[in-house]
């Protein structure tokens, strides 16, 4: 009788050896999931900007947002983000390209330095209207004000 309870032991401890490789494999494999793609970066980006939509007061609801393209390299991505007013009979799309790290299982947009007045990062350019739009028409709906001041 001993020996047949010390012959299912062996027995159950071989099994285990054998299938304990295979299921930790598996679970690495689970748990490393592959981001490199641009839903997972759109990701990302929606979560930068719903963070900050009471600083820079546009609303990603009111935006139709896609990734134009994507490049990876390691562990940081790049994304020419594409954003078009919804709603309007003939959008201009506007294009911003955002650097994202990957942080465990997802991307995080790199932080930009900060600047005055533009919730992107950026200064704006020379000659840039302000707040009131191209020769006072006015922004898109949901597009966050643009204060007056001095520019470069």
């Amino acid at each position: 009788m001993r020996e047949a309870v010390v012959d299912r032991a062996r027995e159950y401890n071989r099994d285990v050896r054998q299938i304990l490789p295979i299921a930790v494999a598996a679970l690495a494999a689970a748990c490393s999931r592959d981001i490199q793609n641009p839903e997972a970066v759109k990701r990302g980006v929606l979560q930068y900007l719903d963070e900050r939509k009471a600083q820079t007061g546009l609303d990603p609801a009111q935006m139709q947002i896609d990734i134009g393209s994507v490049s990876f390299e390691r562990n940081e991505a790049r994304a020419a983000v594409i954003f078009r007013p919804k709603n309007e009979p003939d959008p201009q799309p506007l294009s911003i390209t955002y650097v994202l790290d990957r942080k465990g299982n997802r991307w995080v947009v790199r932080p930009h330095a900060a600047s005055s007045g533009n919730p992107h990062g950026a200064e704006l350019p020379p000659g840039h209207p302000g707040a009131g739009g191209v020769d006072g028409q006015p922004l898109p709906p949901g597009h966050p004000a643009i204060p007056e001041g001095p520019r470069p």
